[in-house]
């Protein structure tokens, strides 16, 4: 197991599960049905966006197994959340494809936070 050595603040951590508003379940179904093609089809492991698959790690952990890149992908995950999303996070239609980006990093905009 690596060395966890990042310094997450409990104000990250928080974010980070208040804007990841899709459950581990619910992310790996979205992931595997995205990725999912008419020719092929990907192993549940490696379906979806790399970084939709390190959401789905970082859920799976405890707070003290974080590591550096863990925090970095927590942040900018809530980074990129709130710059797309107003700042009341109400549940809100939008395009497709601005939809299925977020949830591609478990934030479902049709799903209260």
């Amino acid at each position: 197991m690596a060395e966890a050595s990042a310094q997450i603040t409990p104000e990250l951590w928080d974010e980070f599960h208040t804007v990841v508003n899709m459950t581990s379940r619910e992310l790996q179904e979205w992931l595997s049905t995205a990725a999912a093609g008419e020719r092929t089809e990907t192993l549940p492991d490696q379906a979806g966006p790399a970084i939709g698959r390190r959401v789905l790690e970082i859920l799976g952990k405890r707070r003290t197994d974080l590591g550096d890149d863990d925090v970095a992908v927590m942040s900018r995950v809530v980074d990129t959340v709130r710059s797309q999303r107003p700042a009341d996070m109400e549940p809100q239609a939008g395009g497709t494809d601005w939809r299925h980006g977020l949830m591609n990093i478990g934030h479902d905009p049709l799903k209260p936070v």
